[in-house]
């Protein structure tokens, strides 16, 4: 392969973190019985309100992605998981303006409870062939092809 190709093929990457922080992150596909998976839209007032993304959250110190997600499922959707019912399916690496974001993402089939929204999100289900038609943060973007490929 040429360098000419390899620049047409995968042109430039991330900028330098410099002075912006890398901020660790975790994200689910919850997945129902019909092969739908949960999305979220961001609340009035949040950054990015209005897009549409997969639940999860920040990572606070001590804990683990994984630890993370089940804490988060139980603050915003009302749901109870386990960690061994988180399965690694992929991550994204995304460079915003004031931060870099590091996301593991997950596909989660089990939990108990009926998701509910409690941080003033809307919530949907969707086929993963549809998840291109809802407007997504940037990081997001990359994981709907593969979402549709993979379930």
């Amino acid at each position: 392969m040429s360098a000419e190709t390899f620049d047409e093929d995968c042109p430039g990457g991330p900028p330098p973190l410099g002075d912006r922080p890398l901020v660790l992150v975790a994200a689910v596909a919850l997945v129902d019985r019909d092969g739908r998976v949960l999305i979220a839209q961001r609340p009035a007032g949040k950054s990015m309100a209005g897009l549409w993304e997969f639940p999860g959250g920040k990572v606070d110190a001590g804990e683990t992605p994984e630890q993370a997600l089940v804490r988060e499922l139980h603050e915003e959707l009302g749901i109870e998981t386990v960690t061994s019912c988180l399965a690694p399916i992929a991550f994204a690496s995304h460079g915003y303006d004031t931060f870099h974001l590091l996301m593991p993402v997950f596909a989660c089939r089990k939990w108990a409870g009926t998701a509910r929204p409690r941080e003033g999100q809307t919530l949907k289900w969707v086929a993963p062939i549809d998840l291109s038609r809802y407007p997504m943060p940037p990081a997001d973007l990359p994981l709907v092809g593969l979402l549709r490929d993979l379930l």
